[in-house]
């Protein structure tokens, strides 16, 4: 950032580079109370300079751009779905008793033929049952068992519910993306507003400056005069009173001044009070009021907003009709290790297999949801119109309003050649004594008018014309009518 400190001097006569080094020098060297001031640093900074400061430090779009991260990742994890599920799984089981396996529940397990024929070969040989489960007995498992497996499960047809999620998650991202943007050109008019703020407050302490200096001097002529015997003494106490009040208006200009630079510095987070090195400017004419309406209705976040909520809508119409659909699956296991068993070694080490989950009776209220998800695409369509209407009167009335001010700019030239010529006029006749003092003070006050109403419509101009181009996405558009087109402002 091109930013370049410079010192202002109370004391110093001479003419600063920066207007307000003027200002704060032509006060002190004119004022005979006040004839100490504190040197005071402050840093000239561009506009250009100050959005980029406003982009990269400001809190709430970092806010913003970290949203705007989270919602990414969202996304990035919604992508994810449609890979397998693998786990790895051990398990510990106590049970209250080994499981063993007799010949007599063997031959109990056999059909009543079978059963029948092993009981006579038992007779025919002498055989005891009990003998026979004591010698012949098998253990299939102990009382301790411990398993552990790889276990997979790979969703491939899910209803569209993969797809829809990652809808949602994507509507979700640019549904952010598009705030940022918003927040940024709110962020633009906002730093309009504090820097040509302070850029406005330095003309008006300028013009109050003049005209505590002409009144001064003034003053300063009446007392001659009265002196001399050619005015009355409620002529001199009259420009004594003016000088006194011009005196108090140009120091509430100066207080007015010092707030809206500290708006401005805490805007930009500096350590020293900022300066702008930017003046106020007009231009000759502006782009029909048709274009910039075109360009705000084609680009403005906010109705992108609206798109991307309407995605997601859609989004989430499509999760809940999916279902109504079968769930169709692969799933495999693996056996890792198992105990030394009867039961371990006749079980096989893995298996494969195709799963498919057909919803029934659902109780999570898919119809309403369903519903429910139409519902929200239709507020969204009617608020996008809606939107599209309030656009358009936004963009037409800043449009008039920016006209309207460099009209009453233009318009006051005149007035001001007028209020100039006044002045000189009324000070050459007041030293013939063929005016009052009165008259004098009239037309520097008017003069002063004049000057504070053409400050204020090029500020005016210079607000409507960063609000034009802020809500039509032309940003970066301000430069090229200031530096190129733009007419720099005379206090």
């Amino acid at each position: 950032m091109r930013i370049k400190p410079i010192a202002v001097m109370t004391c110093c006569a001479a003419m600063l580079t920066m207007p307000f080094g003027s200002v704060v020098s032509d006060v002190y060297a004119s004022e005979s109370v006040e004839n100490s001031f504190t040197q005071t640093v402050q840093q000239a900074v561009s506009f250009a300079d100050a959005w980029q400061a406003v982009v990269v430090n400001n809190d709430g779009l970092a806010a913003e751009r970290a949203k705007v991260d989270r919602a990414r990742h969202l996304q990035d994890a919604a992508s994810d779905l449609y890979f397998p599920q693998i786990s790895a799984t051990a398990k510990y089981t106590r049970l209250d008793k080994p499981v063993e396996i007799k010949p007599s529940d063997v031959i109990e397990s056999m059909s009543d033929e079978a059963g029948g024929l092993v009981a006579a070969l038992g007779q025919k040989f002498h055989i005891n049952p009990a003998s026979l489960d004591q010698l012949f007995t098998s253990q299939l498992t102990e009382r301790d068992v411990f398993t552990s497996s790889i276990r997979a499960v790979w969703p491939i047809f899910t209803g569209g519910r993969i797809t829809a999620a990652q809808d949602i998650a994507k509507g979700r991202t640019e549904e952010a993306r598009h705030f940022l943007a918003m927040k940024q050109q709110a962020k633009f008019e906002d730093l309009a507003k504090f820097y040509f703020g302070v850029a406005m407050t330095q003309q008006v302490l300028q013009t109050r400056i003049d005209v505590e200096q002409g009144l001064k001097k003034h003053f300063e002529h009446a007392v001659k005069l009265e002196q001399q015997g050619q005015i009355a003494k409620v002529e001199r106490l009259q420009a004594e009173a003016s000088y006194d009040k011009a005196r108090v208006e140009r120091q509430k200009a100066a207080r007015d001044m010092e707030i809206a630079q500290v708006a401005l510095t805490k805007l930009l987070k500096m350590d020293i009070p900022a300066v702008p090195s930017t003046p106020l400017f007009t231009n000759t004419s502006l782009p029909p009021m048709s274009a910039f309406i075109d360009k705000t209705l084609a680009g403005y976040p906010g109705l992108q907003i609206l798109d991307a909520k309407k995605k997601q809508a859609n989004g989430l119409i499509d999760a809940e009709k999916g279902k109504y659909y079968p769930e169709v699956y692969l799933y495999g296991n693996y056996s890792l290790h198992e105990d030394d068993t009867l039961a371990s070694k006749t079980a096989p080490d893995w298996a494969v297999g195709v799963g498919v989950n057909i919803p029934l009776v659902d109780n999570s209220g898919r119809s309403g949801k369903v519903k429910a998800a139409h519902s929200a695409v239709t507020q969204v369509n009617y608020l996008y119109a809606q939107a599209e209407q309030d656009l358009s009167v936004l963009v037409e009335k800043t449009y008039r309003e920016a006209m309207q001010a460099l009209e009453e700019y233009n318009g006051l030239s005149s007035s001001l050649q007028l209020a100039s010529e006044n002045v000189r006029l009324r000070e050459k006749a007041f030293s013939q004594g063929l005016s009052t003092s009165l008259d004098v003070v009239d037309a520097e006050l008017y003069q002063a008018s004049v000057r504070t109403q053409r400050s204020a419509a090029a500020f005016q101009y210079v607000i409507s014309l960063s609000r034009l181009l802020a809500v039509s996405g032309e940003i970066s558009s301000f430069y090229q009518y200031q530096q190129y087109q733009g007419v720099e402002v005379q206090s």
